[in-house]
């Protein structure tokens, strides 16, 4: 069944306005009757639609549930690696179940966007965040933070229940941590060059921990879904 995301939901009605609209009318070649599912804030709404514009799609809720959601509240720092494997790893991460992402500048990445540069870019990358999130299911649609530097990475990392930082030079295994569901988690992941290892020092001051993701070095974009599917599993989410 389509699916799409909605604020403008009422008791009885939600409606779908914007590209959505048109690309129900035009792309999907939906008409009066046919059912959809709107989402927000994580509850699926069953409805019917009963009139179709280009400006507007209403459509009558018939009933709603709960959005298979992770039972984790998942956070994956990234640091800006080069070219377009953000877009990858965003599309990736949020298909996996990613409640939100922030990109992060730290000493070894090649790609350095200022604030004003990623601005643009950014909403690219939620439009890639959107798509991926109606793919896969979410009732939610994860959020492409601001780029952070080192500093805010690491004091965001030591507000969560589980903090880990993705090391080249090893640390805990996954699989011997405590995580547990109902929680909030973070993880951070290097780019092409990995981390100084002053940046590790300060993230682990803040209570984060080092983990390891097995004997051989991964990639900047293989990383992140690695971690992201262990975790997962080790919370019954996968």
């Amino acid at each position: 069944m389509p699916r799409f995301f909605s604020d403008d939901i009422s008791d009885t009605t939600a409606i779908i306005s914007g590209s959505d609209a048109v690309h129900i009318g035009r792309s999907l070649r939906m008409r009066l009757g046919d059912e959809l599912t709107v989402c927000k804030n994580g509850v699926d709404y069953n409805t019917i639609i009963k009139s179709i514009s280009d400006e507007q799609v209403v459509c009558e809720i018939k009933s709603f549930v709960p959005a298979s959601e992770p039972n984790i509240d998942l956070t994956l720092f990234q640091a800006v690696p080069k070219g377009d494997k953000l877009e990858y790893i965003i599309q990736k991460a949020v298909e996996l179940g990613v409640a939100r992402i922030y990109p992060v500048i730290t000493s070894r990445c090649v790609s350095r966007p200022d604030k004003k540069g990623f601005d643009k870019k950014r909403k690219r990358l939620q439009k890639i965040a959107l798509e991926a999130a109606k793919q896969s299911g979410r009732g939610i649609i994860p959020q492409v933070e601001d780029i952070i530097d080192i500093n805010k990475c690491s004091e965001l990392l030591g507000e969560l229940d589980y903090a880990f930082v993705c090391y080249e030079k090893g640390g805990k295994r996954l699989n011997d941590t405590d995580l547990t569901a109902d929680s909030t988690v973070g993880v951070f992941i290097g780019s092409e060059g990995g981390f100084e290892q002053a940046e590790v020092d300060l993230c682990v001051d803040k209570g984060a921990v080092t983990i390891g993701l097995g004997s051989r070095i991964l990639r900047c974009e293989t990383a992140p879904l690695t971690a992201i599917s262990i975790i997962m599993n080790l919370t019954g989410n996968i």
